[in-house]
């Protein structure tokens, strides 16, 4: 696994991988609807903010994000 700082991506590639993120995390946010700008805009304040972190696994081709073990 390679980790992949956020400053080493374009706006375009983040805003992709956040998105694909989002799409496939199947959280239930419970009574209030959120809806997908939201969700992102959430997960990119972690990301800034160093809460979360994203991932590359060369074998599979594909990213995660994950939460930093503080």
């Amino acid at each position: 696994m390679i980790k992949i700082f956020v400053t080493e991506l374009s706006e375009e590639a983040l805003n992709g991988i956040i998105e694909a993120f989002v799409l496939r995390e199947g959280t239930d946010y419970g009574v209030k609807e959120v809806n997908l700008g939201e969700k992102c805009a959430a997960v990119l304040r972690q990301l800034q903010r160093a809460e979360a972190e994203i991932w590359f696994d060369p074998t599979s081709q594909s990213t995660d994000i994950r939460l930093t073990s503080k």
